[in-house]
């Protein structure tokens, strides 16, 4: 008897459940695009180098055209589609529209998903290749326009946005920061 080449798998994308046959060979930007419709996400070269296609995996970062959609399931997988909150932007979506962070749009979305991660990560304290002090006790270093670069660097841009892309990201590391520095001080008082 041959193997099963396809199964039934449920996948939990921006806090909603999906149920759907898909052949096991499926990626997940391929279930997400052409069996969810959910078009947000991009494919750019299918080979896991311009990182149109990025997604947050349980939080991190996935290039979504390697990733295969049978091993999504029973993760966490947000597209750019969950990103806002209703109507309301994402405070990194917000500091792309007002700094021109993108031209033509197109990698834009798996842009975002990025930056939304590059935040966390630097936040948790990950070290970049261009951190100069990753001993574990060190503090956690600004996050300056050469960090921001090179954490984004899996990111490509075709119109040559990354300018405008560095301060969109800084100015959403600067918001969130606030945001939760004045959370921290409400919660002490």
């Amino acid at each position: 008897m041959a193997p099963a080449t396809s199964s039934a798998i449920t996948l939990n994308i921006n806090g909603e459940k999906y149920t759907l046959p898909v052949d096991h060979r499926t990626t997940l930007l391929d279930a997400l695009r052409e069996r969810l419709d959910l078009t947000g996400t991009k494919k750019g070269c299918d080979q896991g180098q311009c990182g149109a296609c990025t997604v947050l995996l349980d939080g991190r970062r996935a290039l979504s055209c390697l990733q295969l959609a049978v091993a999504a399931e029973g993760r966490e997988v947000t597209t750019i589609e969950g990103v806002a909150d209703g109507e309301r932007l994402h405070p990194v979506q917000q500091a792309f529209l007002d700094l021109d962070g993108y031209q033509c749009g197109y990698c834009t979305p798996g842009q975002i998903c990025s930056a939304l991660a590059v935040i966390e990560e630097h936040a948790a304290g990950w070290p970049s290749a261009v951190t100069a002090d990753v001993r574990p006790e060190a503090e956690v270093p600004p996050l300056t326009a050469d960090e921001i670069r090179e954490r984004m660097s899996g990111n490509l841009c075709r119109c040559g946005a990354y300018v405008s892309i560095v301060r969109a990201v800084e100015r959403a590391a600067q918001a969130q920061t606030a945001e939760s520095g004045t959370q921290t001080e409400g919660a002490a008082a």
